[in-house]
């Protein structure tokens, strides 16, 4: 039987414990609300670049531009997309797994795999395992900005114009709710053109001071820029409901054996 010291001890060690999980509960659900803001904020600006790259889709030779020309090579690259901390539930696992289950997939069709990385779990899962890395991005989700979907935007459509790759792939985990996050497996590049050409037409006739193929040439590479900067906003909210849900779980499971704690040790206290 444990001493009333011992039980005391543990009583102690599970409400410090409670505390942090309650704060870092509270710290998520606050970076969940900015997060949720700013993807709010940015689907205004790539609903109108996607209906000007349509309406310029109409008026050009969309076949001239490399991002959209559909190559028969069989080299295909992964860019999984994962946090930089832990203790989030089964967000980093369920991404993983499903990159796993996609490398297996493309690589039993015969195809060349290759991967890059955005976030240390991501980076510390695959870098003990036999898959070719191309390029790995860190300490990217501390102070998200759209200066990191340029960089990581700049290296996809570069290396696939110079044809290291045929076909790119997004894997992340897409924002539902707090308690609801889908992992999504998206094919990024080549752009399809059905995306481009399906948009809503607006109803204003544009003048271009340039030539509209020079402007859709100038469009296409940012608008692959604004996807990457979406993937990675949907991983951050998705990030910050995840761990605001475990937290929360974390805190009720500290609170229960708070009580059978306190039951036991009463009970050895009366014996």
């Amino acid at each position: 039987m444990p001493s009333l010291q011992s039980l005391r001890r543990k009583i102690a060690s599970v409400k410090n414990t409670q505390k942090i999980t309650k704060a870092m509960k509270m710290v998520a659900a606050a970076k969940l609300k900015r997060a949720q803001d700013r993807i709010l904020s940015s689907r205004p600006y790539a609903h109108k670049m996607r209906e000007v790259l349509a309406n310029l889709s109409r008026r050009v030779n969309r076949s001239a531009h490399p991002l959209l020309q559909k190559r028969t090579g069989n080299k295909i690259e992964i860019l999984v997309v994962t946090s930089d901390r832990g203790l989030c539930g089964a967000f980093n696992t369920n991404i993983v797994r499903k990159a796993v289950e996609t490398l297996r997939e493309h690589e039993g069709h015969g195809h060349k795999v290759a991967i890059s990385l955005v976030g240390r779990k991501s980076r510390d899962f695959f870098r003990r395992r036999n898959w070719a890395l191309r390029q790995q991005w860190t300490e990217v989700f501390d102070k998200l900005s759209f200066e990191h979907a340029l960089d990581i935007g700049e290296d996809l459509t570069e290396h696939f114009v110079k044809g290291t790759f045929d076909e790119l792939y997004v894997i992340y985990n897409e924002f539902k709710s707090v308690i609801q996050q889908r992992v999504v497996v998206e094919r990024l590049l080549p752009l399809a053109r059905v995306d481009i050409e399906q948009a809503p037409q607006s109803r204003t006739d544009y003048i271009y001071e340039q030539a509209p193929q020079e402007v859709f040439n100038r469009l296409l590479p940012r608008y692959v820029e604004i996807q990457v900067y979406r993937a990675l906003l949907e991983s951050a909210a998705s990030e910050h409901g995840a761990r605001m849900a475990a937290m929360d779980t974390a805190s009720r499971n500290a609170g229960d054996m708070i009580e059978s704690l306190t039951l036991n040790m009463n009970r050895v206290r009366q014996a």
